[in-house]
C-alpha cells in the first residue's frame, strides 16, 4: 500500500461511497415495471458483442448470454458491488486496484442505462474519482509490484487536480451565468428554502439576517475561486489552509442540505491536500517535522487573498450596528478578462506541479539500492507517469469549458484523445449551482388521487416538501432519485419531464415497485389497498415560515400558495394519457417472470430489505463496517498491551545501530517515510544494513499486523516507518 495514511483513508471512504449510489439503482426506477425500464436502453441490433460494448459500455449486454433479463442483471450487479465494497471497508487486502476497477465498471454499467435519474454531476464525479482509485490503489495481487511504489505521489496528485477543477469551476460558473442573485450577493437568501431537499437546520439558516447571507456568498467566492490555486502550491501550510477552508464549506453544506454522497466524496478528495506530518498530528503520533520554509511568502499570499476579497466586494464594517456591508464592485467584462488571464496559466501551473511530482518520483526510483528493485520501480514510474500525463492532458478539454477562448486553444491531439474516451466518463466538466432557482418561491408539484373525482387526497413523498407541518428530512448520504426529479419537474412543464407521465400511469396501475419510491412502507401510501381511479397534479409555491414577533417558533415549517394545474386529471384508458405514453414511448408490454434460480435468489434478497428506508439501510451498513473495524483495532491494542516484548526489557537495543532489530528498522527507513526524517544518517550505516535487508525480505513480508505493531511500540523513534509498513502489508 501507499507509504502514508491519506491514501488509505481515501480508499476506505471512496470505496464505501461507491456502494451508496449503486444500491439506489433498483427495480423501482429501472425494472420491467419501473418508471424508465433499463431494457429500453439496450436495443439489440444484431451487432457483435464487442461492437455493442464499444457503443455503450455496460455489462448488461452480457445478461442474455447468462440467461438473465436486464432487471435481474442490474440487481445482481448492485448486490455484487455492495458486497465487494463493504468487504473492502473491513478487509485491507481487498483495497486493491483490481477491486476498484470492478466497482468502477459496475457503476459505469449502471450509468449507461440510468437515463435522467443518474445524470447528475456527482455521478460523473464518482465515476472519475473511482477511476483515479484504480491508478492510486496498490496491486496487492501482484507480489513484485508491492515492493516499490515510488510513483505514488504522481498518481495521487491527480486527485488534487480533480479537486482543483471541481472547486474552481463551481465558483466561476456562478458569475459567468450572470445570475443576478450571485452578482447581487443575495443567492443564500433564497438557497436554503429553494434547494432540492433542505434539512431542519436550513430553516434556521434562512432566518439569519441578509447582511450575513451576503457575507457568506463572498466567503463562498473566496473559497471556490481563490483558494483552489493553493491546492497546487509547494508550501504545505498554504495547502493546509486551503484544506480547512474547503472542509468548512463542505460541512456547512452537509448541515443545511441533503446532497447525498457528493460533499462526503469532496471531503475525501480534500485529503490529497494533507501530508504525513499533519496526518500524524491528527493521530497524535511522533513525527520529525521538516523545517518551516516560505513563511514570508505564505503571509503575503494570505494577505493578497484577504485584500482582494475586501477590495472586490467592498467589505465595510458598521461598528454601531454590528454588521458588515458588501457589494460586487467589478463588472462582468472585468471578470471575463480575469478568467481569460488565469485559465490557461492555471493549466501551466498544473503542468508544472505534475512535472515536479514526476521528477521527484524519478529521483526516488534512482536512489533505490539493488538493480532489480531500481528496475522495477522505474518500470512502474514509467507506466503510471504516462497514465498521469494522459489523464491530465484529456482533462484540459472539460476544464477549459469555463472560458471559450482557452477551450479553443486546446491542442487538437488532446481534443481527439478526449473524444475517444468521453463515453467512459474518465474526465468531466463541473459547475455546481450555476443559477439560483425559486427566487419567487420554490415550486413544488403535488399529486392528488381520488376514487370518485370529488374527494381528492394528496400523495405525500417521504423526503421532498409537501406536508406543511412535516419537518425537512435528513437523509445524507442517500439520494432519493425520484424526489430529486420531482424538484426539477416543478421548474418546467410536464412535457419537459416525460417520466412524469410514466409515474402517473404506474400509480394508476398500482405498481408496488413504484409506490415504494414514494413510501417505502407501503401502508403509509393512501391508496395501498386499491389504486386510485383518478390522478391529477398541481403546482404550488412554498416558502419557509418565519419566526414569530415574540421570537417563538411557528407550528408549521412551510407555507404555500396554489399556482396552477401541472398535469390534468387522468385515468386508465384516458385519451390524453394514452397519447402521452405513445408520444414518449413509455407504454410497454408485460414481461414474463423467470423461474430460474438466480432471479429467484435476487428476488429473495430484495424481499429481505423491502419496507426499510434507504437512509436506514445505508447507515446500518456503515455502522456495521465501522464497528468491525473498531473491534479489530481494540483487539490489536489489547494484544499489544498483554504481550510484553523482549525489547522492552532491553531498551538500549533500540539505540544500537548494530542490533538486528535496529538494523531491520533502519533498513525499512530507506524505502518508507524515514528517508525524509533520517536524512542525516551516514551512508556507511545504510550499506551495512543492506545485506541483512535482502536476507530477511521474504520473511518480513509474511509477518502479520500484530508483530509489526509490536515493533512499533518498541522503537518510538521509528514508529512512523513501522506504521507505514503495517498499512502496506509489505516492506520495501
Amino acid at each position: 500500500h501507499l507509504k502514508n495514511y491519506k491514501p488509505q483513508i481515501s480508499h476506505f471512504l471512496v470505496g464505501f461511497y461507491i456502494i451508496q449510489t449503486v444500491l439506489e439503482t433498483s427495480e423501482c426506477l429501472y425494472g420491467n415495471d419501473g418508471l424508465l425500464p433499463a431494457r429500453w436502453q439496450l436495443r439489440y441490433s444484431g451487432k457483435a458483442l464487442w461492437e455493442q460494448l464499444l457503443s455503450s459500455p455496460t455489462l448488461l449486454w452480457l445478461a442474455p448470454r447468462l440467461g438473465l433479463d436486464t432487471q435481474t442483471a442490474m440487481e445482481l450487479l448492485c448486490l455484487l458491488g455492495a458486497a465487494l465494497s463493504l468487504a473492502a471497508t473491513v478487509l485491507e487486502s481487498l483495497r486493491d486496484s483490481l477491486v476498484f476497477l470492478f466497482l468502477w465498471i459496475i457503476y459505469l454499467s449502471m450509468y449507461q442505462v440510468g437515463q435522467v435519474f443518474l445524470y447528475f454531476q456527482w455521478d460523473s464525479l464518482l465515476l472519475e474519482t473511482g477511476f483515479l482509485c484504480v491508478l492510486i490503489a496498490p496491486v496487492t495481487s501482484l507480489r513484485g509490484w508491492r515492493a516499490g511504489r515510488e510513483h505514488d505521489s504522481v498518481t495521487f496528485w491527480l486527485v488534487r487536480w480533480l479537486l482543483f477543477r471541481l472547486m474552481f469551476a463551481s465558483g466561476v460558473v456562478k458569475l459567468t451565468s450572470r445570475c443576478p442573485t450571485w452578482w447581487g450577493l443575495t443567492a443564500l437568501t433564497y438557497h436554503y428554502e429553494t434547494q432540492c431537499i433542505p434539512t431542519p437546520l436550513a430553516w434556521f439558516a434562512h432566518q439569519l439576517p441578509v447582511w450575513w447571507h451576503k457575507l457568506s456568498v463572498v466567503a463562498t467566492f473566496a473559497i471556490e475561486i481563490a483558494a483552489p490555486f493553493l491546492f497546487l502550491s509547494p508550501l504545505r501550510r498554504l495547502r493546509l489552509g486551503a484544506f480547512y477552508m474547503q472542509v468548512l464549506l463542505q460541512v456547512l453544506i452537509i448541515l443545511s442540505g441533503n446532497y447525498n454522497f457528493f460533499n462526503l466524496l469532496t471531503l475525501t478528495m480534500c485529503l490529497s491536500l494533507l501530508d504525513d506530518e499533519h496526518i500524524y498530528f491528527w493521530l497524535r503520533k511522533k513525527y520529525t517535522p521538516n523545517p518551516n520554509q516560505g513563511f514570508v511568502v505564505e503571509i503575503a499570499v494570505w494577505a493578497l487573498i484577504g485584500f482582494g476579497t475586501v477590495t472586490w466586494f467592498d467589505l465595510q464594517i458598521n461598528w454601531d450596528e454590528g454588521t458588515v456591508s458588501s457589494r460586487t464592485v467589478f463588472t462582468f467584462h472585468q471578470f471575463n478578462q480575469f478568467l481569460k488571464t488565469v485559465t490557461f496559466p492555471s493549466v501551466w501551473l498544473g503542468a508544472l506541479s505534475l512535472t515536479w511530482e514526476l521528477v521527484s518520483a524519478m529521483f526516488r526510483c534512482a536512489c533505490v539500492e539493488g538493480f532489480f528493485k531500481r528496475f522495477l520501480g522505474t518500470v512502474q514510474w514509467t507506466v503510471f507517469g504516462a497514465a498521469a500525463i494522459s489523464m491530465f492532458a484529456i482533462s484540459l478539454v472539460p476544464f477549459t469549458f469555463i472560458e471559450y477562448d482557452s477551450n479553443a486553444s486546446v491542442w487538437p491531439g488532446v481534443r481527439q484523445g478526449y473524444d475517444a474516451v468521453s463515453r467512459y466518463q474518465l474526465v468531466n466538466s463541473y459547475g455546481l449551482f450555476r443559477r439560483m432557482t425559486g427566487v419567487g418561491g420554490r415550486p413544488e408539484v403535488v399529486i392528488e388521487g381520488s376514487m370518485d373525482k370529488v374527494t381528492w387526497t394528496e400523495i405525500e413523498f417521504m423526503y421532498k416538501p409537501g406536508n406543511l407541518s412535516a419537518p425537512p428530512s435528513v437523509i445524507t448520504p442517500h439520494q432519493p432519485r425520484l424526489d430529486w426529479q420531482m424538484w426539477f419537474a416543478a421548474l418546467g412543464t410536464h412535457a419537459h419531464s416525460p417520466w412524469f407521465t410514466s409515474l402517473m400511469y404506474r400509480l394508476l396501475q398500482g405498481k408496488t415497485d413504484v409506490i415504494e419510491l414514494i413510501q417505502s412502507d407501503v401502508s403509509q401510501y393512501p391508496f395501498h389497498q386499491q389504486p386510485p381511479m383518478y390522478l391529477r397534479a398541481h403546482r404550488y409555491k412554498y416558502w419557509f415560515t418565519k419566526t414569530l414577533a415574540d421570537g417563538s417558533y411557528p407550528q408549521r415549517w412551510w407555507r404555500r400558495v396554489y399556482i396552477e394545474e401541472f398535469y390534468p386529471t387522468v385515468y386508465l384508458g384516458d385519451t390524453f394519457l394514452e397519447s402521452m405514453l405513445s408520444q414518449h414511448g413509455l407504454k410497454s408490454l408485460p414481461r414474463h417472470v423467470s423461474e430460474a434460480a438466480v432471479p429467484q435468489v435476487v428476488k429473495w434478497v430484495r424481499s429481505q430489505v423491502r419496507g426499510v428506508s434507504a437512509p436506514l439501510l445505508l447507515w446500518s451498513l456503515l455502522f456495521c463496517s465501522v464497528t468491525l473495524c473498531l473491534l479489530r483495532g481494540l483487539q490489536l491494542e489489547i494484544t499489544l498491551k498483554t504481550k510484553p516484548t523482549a525489547a522492552k526489557a532491553e531498551p538500549k537495543h533500540t539505540a544500537t545501530p548494530h542490533h538486528p532489530d535496529a538494523k531491520e528498522a533502519n533498513s525499512n527507513d530507506k524505502y518508507g517515510l524515514g528517508q525524509r526524517q533520517e536524512e542525516g544518517r551516514e551512508e556507511e550505516e545504510e550499506e551495512q544494513q543492506e545485506e541483512e535487508v535482502d536476507a530477511q525480505e521474504d520473511e518480513r513480508r509474511g509477518e502479520d499486523e500484530e508483530s509489526e505493531r509490536e515493533e512499533n511500540d518498541v522503537r518510538d523513534e521509528v514508529e512512523e516507518e513501522e506504521d507505514g509498513e503495517e498499512e502496506e502489508g509489505s516492506v520495501d
